[in-house]
């Protein structure tokens, strides 16, 4: 029985790659699960392997998707394909996409083709591998935080100044003695006014009747 090698590759990252193993008698179902399991994206999804010659020219299709018209006629389904029933070249190329929306592409491509040395060992295995993934549902990005030029010094509110209290002088105008016109306050908080006056009169009188 012989065994398959591949060499996987992302379309747009070379630099990420994984060397697949499978048996021949295997299906593309098989093969389709096995390379998720190695790149760590979720299979879930509609996918489609297109034989291609050495141009990347894409061919006769192998899909899981649900085929409807005419795709029942040309298109063969994963489970119903074995790989040995569609390798014709040593060194046969295979365009695989995966996921209709996200439309990720990949190519494949047969390095050799060697026999079984353990018939008891899971297929397919991945020999070896080149490169991380990138991941199949990248986080959404984060919403910036505004930065300080973004800030309108004017926008902020200044605090409002209090008003400076009245000084109150402490004399009210039940505390103007009668007889008394005007007064002031001295700066020890003395009246001071016309009563000075009209006292020194009164003396001058009391002392003439005497």
């Amino acid at each position: 029985m012989a065994v398959y090698r591949f060499r996987v590759t992302f379309e747009d990252y070379d630099d990420v790659s994984r060397d697949i193993e499978i048996k021949a008698t295997q299906t593309f179902d098989d093969l389709h699960y096995g390379l998720h399991n190695y790149i760590g994206f979720d299979a879930s999804k509609p996918a489609s392997f297109f034989m291609s010659d050495d141009y990347w020219k894409k061919g006769k299709e192998i899909s899981n998707r649900e085929l409807k018209g005419e795709d029942k006629v040309n298109v063969t389904t994963f489970r119903n394909a074995r790989l040995c029933d569609f390798i014709i070249d040593p060194h046969q190329k295979i365009v695989y996409i995966f996921d209709p929306e996200e439309k990720w592409t990949f190519h494949i491509e047969l390095l050799k083709i060697v026999p079984v040395v353990d018939g008891n060992s899971p297929y397919p295995k991945c020999i070896k591998s080149t490169g991380e993934a990138p991941k199949q549902y990248p986080p959404p990005p984060s919403a910036s935080l505004p930065q300080p030029e973004d800030f309108d010094p004017a926008a902020v509110a200044e605090p409002e100044e209090e008003a400076e209290p009245e000084v109150d002088a402490g004399v009210d105008d039940e505390d103007i003695p009668v007889g008394v016109e005007e007064v002031k306050v001295t700066g020890e908080g003395e009246l001071v006014g016309d009563s000075d006056e009209n006292s020194e009169e009164e003396t001058e009188d009391e002392d003439e009747i005497l």
